[in-house]
Formats: C-alpha cells, structure tokens, sequence
C-alpha cells in the first residue's frame, strides 16, 4: 500500500487552510490512480454561510478536492518527491461534472482519481467522490504542469 499522511500531502501541495482539501491518501498507484480522504467538519469556513440554517460543502469546492487529490498523483507519478518549489498544477478544464448527494459536517469524502492521459503537460484525470460507499460526485479533470516565475 502507498499511502501517506497530512504531513506528506503538505509537501507535494501548495494549498494550505482553510484550502487544503485532502486530508491524507489511504493508496495510490503512481501512474494509475489513487484513493484520498477529506474529513467534512461543521468547523469548516464555508458552512458559514452555504448554508448557516443547513450547511452543505459547495459543489466547486467538492471539484477543487479532487483536483487536489489529482495533483498528488501526478506529482507521484512524476516522481516529484517534493516537487520543485516553483512547479504547480493548475486547473485547465472540468468537465461531464455531476453532482449525485450533499456532502455535510460529518461526511467523509472519498476520492478516487484515475490518470487516462498525459500528453506534454496536460494531464486528464476521471474523478469521483463517494460518502459512505454511495456516489457524490464524478467528473473529468484536467490539469496543467507550470513553472511559475515569482
């Protein structure tokens, strides 16, 4: 099994709170796909306001998850350990997106992301996010490898 802990997650991804999404990865597959987790807590920020009467995890940032969670496969599968400080993996595309149930204070998030292609650097990745073992939400997801100039 490959799996790895917040402090690991810290080390390959730029994001940090309240943007850090992915709270560690059960397994992977460098290469293939890999299995992450977010714990939904009622202290997250976004519950403030969507919705305060009824808090439900908004949809773009459930997209935003595992965009994340594809950003630690490719940089494994790149063997990036950690990655250079300058290299991000930005957004490029979502589509097919599909939103199936809310995600509330007490869910966990389970992410699966499958690598289907890397041309250059351009990845695509087929994403899915599931509660207790029922589909939340799905999607294809492409990302671009930059070198950013401060």
């Amino acid at each position: 099994m490959n799996s790895f802990n917040i402090q690991e997650i810290l080390n390959y991804l730029p994001h940090r709170y309240p943007f850090l999404l992915v709270d560690k990865v059960v397994d992977c597959v460098p290469g293939e796909w890999l299995t992450a987790v977010k714990n939904v807590t009622v202290n997250e920020p976004f519950f403030q306001g969507h919705f305060p009467n009824r808090p439900v995890m908004p949809g773009v940032l459930i997209l935003e998850a595992m965009a994340q969670a594809t950003g630690l496969l490719a940089f494994k599968t790149r063997g990036d350990a950690p990655p250079p400080e300058n290299f991000l993996y930005l957004f490029v595309s979502v589509d097919r997106a599909r939103f199936k149930r809310q995600i509330i204070p007490g869910d966990q998030l389970i992410m699966r992301v499958e690598l289907l292609r890397v041309k250059r650097d351009m990845w695509k990745f087929s994403a899915e996010a599931r509660v207790d073992g029922d589909l939340a939400a799905e999607a294809e997801l492409m990302c671009a490898g930059r070198e950013v100039v401060s």
